[in-house]
């Protein structure tokens, strides 16, 4: 018996990037949708916008106003929104920032009442989709409020050669310092190592923490955050089990290929982790937000404005993206079996003096 086909619902992000072209070229292809039912969150008129101007042939939409009306042998599109909105490529205009949110409320709407199993969005613009509504520095922080359980999410990013999470994320240079705390990344190690396990079905995963400072501040002669905060979290999860190693300076680790020889990789800081990261996989890595209970992927770059409408976007990081959330929702269900352990014990009958 063939396995039940998830669905898979996907944010068109920012329509004057290249959101719809990365979308676009990846559902073109008819093998891609073979394991999974697409719903595009986003405008008919921009998606048709995009596949006239770049020629993309081989796609026809099933336009619908609710996840109740989806074809699962169609590419699904939820008209979410007004059919005059204007497509401008490459500008950042508040009509695309406000597209891009609402597609974004309708799909978390849906995947938090299960009528989607996984959310792959399109990148968005950080400036103009600030409104009342999200006022957020990006996807993770807004889905961490949205579907949160108290202990904090993690941006994770995964490709062939690395997996790389961070403790503090869209956060100013100038406040990184006094965000992190031995609490905070004890907090992050768990989630990554949980994550791990659970996603990634690495049973004892080996995880190295980057120093903050430069040299790992050389026994404090370079600051002392390593002496006085990263050290005594390392050893607080020395203490549950936890296979944490460092902390290692950045540069030396990732110029080494240090790397390799971790599971995992805890960075400080954003560019600390994402830029060795993109280096190596910026048109096939993923960014996968762990330590949630619904699974959200997204490609690791961002709206590309200055490649909109030439049709010279990569559409890897998209794919992978969604090949990313259909293997996270079976590691899932298939961990999920593990523990349920079908085996029901027979209660035994004692009869004559003896236990059958």
């Amino acid at each position: 018996m063939e396995p039940e086909k998830i669905i898979i619902g996907i944010t068109h992000g920012d329509i004057n990037g290249i959101g719809y072209e990365v979308i676009l070229k990846t559902l073109a292809d008819a093998r891609v949708i073979e394991s999974f039912i697409p719903v595009i969150y986003g405008s008919s008129k921009a998606a048709a916008f995009h596949r006239k101007h770049l020629d993309i042939q081989g796609i026809n939409f099933n336009v619908v106003n609710s996840i109740n009306e989806i074809n699962p042998k169609k590419i699904n599109i939820i008209n979410c929104v007004d059919d005059e909105i204007k497509v401008e490529l490459g500008h950042v205009t508040e009509e695309a920032g406000k597209a891009a949110f609402v597609a974004l409320e309708r799909a978390t709407e849906d995947l938090k009442s299960g009528a989607i199993q996984a959310l792959v969005t399109g990148p968005i613009n950080k400036k103009n989709i600030q409104s009342e509504q999200f006022h957020f520095p990006g996807h993770t922080e807004y889905l961490e409020q949205k579907f949160g359980t108290g202990t904090p999410s993690l941006m994770l990013l995964l490709n062939d050669v690395m997996r790389v999470a961070v403790v503090t994320g869209h956060v100013p240079v100038k406040d990184i310092a006094e965000k992190i705390t031995t609490e905070l990344i004890v907090e992050k190690l768990k989630v990554l190592n949980l994550t791990l396990q659970n996603d990634f079905s690495i049973v004892r995963p080996r995880i190295a923490v980057l120093g903050l400072n430069p040299h790992a501040g050389d026994e404090g002669v370079i600051g002392n955050e390593e002496q006085s905060i990263i050290i005594p979290a390392l050893k607080e999860m020395e203490k549950s089990g936890i296979l944490c190693f460092g902390p290692y300076p950045a540069d030396g680790f990732f110029g080494s290929g240090n790397f390799n020889k971790f599971d995992a990789i805890l960075a400080m800081y954003h560019d600390q982790g994402l830029i060795p990261f993109k280096t190596v996989s910026m048109e096939s890595g993923v960014n996968f937000t762990a330590g949630l209970p619904v699974i959200r992927t997204s490609p690791a770059h961002g709206t590309g404005y200055d490649i909109a409408g030439q049709n010279i976007a990569s559409e890897d990081s998209f794919r992978q993206a969604i090949y990313m959330a259909c293997d996270i929702y079976q590691r899932r269900l298939w961990n999920a079996e593990i523990r349920a352990n079908p085996l029901k014990v027979e209660q035994r009958v004692e009869r004559s003096g003896k236990i059958e």
